[in-house]
């Protein structure tokens, strides 16, 4: 079953603030997406914007799209 991802296929690891530069996650954030409920991504998913800005990250590209 798919589902609601914002990775957009760029996955490196931005050794200064542990996020991932292309969706803003951590990496235990990714290892537990698929075990997390709806409601819990779609929060976690809201946040990344703000958490990208915060760490001086380039803002995501691309839309939302299913693993």
């Amino acid at each position: 079953m798919s589902q609601d991802t914002p990775c957009i296929a760029v996955c490196m690891i931005d050794p200064r603030t542990n996020l991932c530069f292309g969706c803003g996650r951590t990496l235990p954030e990714i290892a537990r997406w698929g075990k997390i409920t709806s409601d819990e991504r779609r929060a976690l998913m809201r946040e990344l914007p703000k958490r990208m800005h915060a760490a001086g990250l380039p803002p995501m590209s691309g839309g939302k799209r299913r693993d």
